[in-house]
């Protein structure tokens, strides 16, 4: 069904009339004008037709205006929420590392952030009743969404972010520290931080173990990913070289901060790894909720908009075309 969501924005669309009935009564000028662009001419050889057309293509003008300006939506069938669910809340390094290709996926290397976007994916469809936020972490932690349901907009953040959006480095305790923040602010039983990264510490204005303190007090629950795998032919002037690229990936941190918070510290060297916190997380118990239910919504407000701009394109291109003839009479 059709909603508005300023309905009383209605009463405008009268408003042209009433200002021309105001006009015709104090004597427009517009009627001297029409005699000076018909050259002296009387008003009966300026066309009727063409004044009536623009008129009714004004007036059309104006109606579409008003009604985007009631911003017009479409709402769905109602759909109601599982009454129980998690909170999740997902942090994702960007550092500059992230772009090691170094994971194979239908037997082709990709790097690290394609991996963990392909698992993620496929974790948030499976996400039906939880809660879900994104953090993105750089050389400093922002949040991309709040604790949320809408799982298309995380899927959409989430395909949007790109290695670098916040810098080089990783700041690993600044992004627990925001994701504590957060989570705070939601009375919930089981608070949940899923931190993937690739590195160490390098960057933030909070150490690792100052976070580590605070989830702790907040009673927030850490489950760690290190990404990386730990071995990768390199090709160097030497020729072709067996590396180690997690050689900075600090295991240690990580498996410190997943321990001293209830959770768990994953090593993900491959896609598969990394798709076994799957596993894990859905044996987390869920907590009670109020039922929830909600209606989906489509803002139609870009097709009035644009009737109206097709509307004054063609009054503009008709009154450009009856000047030229007028010019041509005169």
């Amino acid at each position: 069904m059709f909603e508005f969501s300023y309905p009383w924005l209605f009463v405008l669309l009268p408003l042209p009339l009433l200002l021309r009935r105001n006009t015709q009564q104090q004597g427009s000028p517009l009627k001297h004008k029409a005699l000076i662009l018909a050259g002296g001419q009387s008003p009966g050889f300026v066309s009727k037709a063409p004044r009536s057309a623009k008129t009714l293509l004004a007036l059309l003008c104006w109606c579409f205006l008003v009604l985007s300006a009631t911003q017009p939506k479409w709402l769905g069938e109602t759909v109601t929420l599982p009454q129980q669910g998690r909170d999740l809340m997902l942090a994702l390094d960007l550092s500059g590392s992230m772009a090691i290709s170094d994971m194979q996926h239908q037997g082709q290397s990709i790097d690290r952030l394609q991996a963990v976007k392909l698992v993620v994916t496929d974790f948030i469809q499976q996400r039906k009743g939880d809660r879900i936020g994104l953090i993105l972490f750089g050389d400093a932690a922002y949040q991309q969404t709040p604790l949320t349901y809408d799982l298309t907009t995380i899927q959409t953040m989430l395909d949007e972010a790109v290695r670098g959006l916040v810098g080089e480095r990783t700041a690993i305790g600044e992004a627990i520290g925001l994701a504590v923040k957060r989570l705070n602010t939601y009375e919930t039983s089981n608070k949940v931080l899923i931190l993937l990264s690739d590195g160490a510490n390098t960057a933030g204005v909070i150490q690792p173990m100052e976070a580590l303190q605070l989830a702790k007090a907040a009673g927030v629950k850490i489950y760690t990913v290190g990404v990386g795998a730990e071995q990768m032919v390199q090709q160097s002037i030497f020729g072709r070289q067996l590396i180690n690229p997690s050689a900075d990936l600090d295991e240690t941190l990580l498996t410190r901060i997943a321990e001293e918070t209830g959770g768990k510290y994953f090593r993900a060297r491959d896609l598969a790894e990394l798709a076994q916190i799957y596993k894990l997380l859905d044996q987390l118990e869920p907590i009670e909720r109020d039922q929830i239910s909600y209606r989906p919504q489509q803002s139609l407000l870009h097709w009035p908009l644009l009737a109206a701009l097709f509307c004054s394109a063609v009054l503009v291109l008709s009154q450009l075309r009856w000047s030229g003839r007028l010019k041509n009479v005169g």
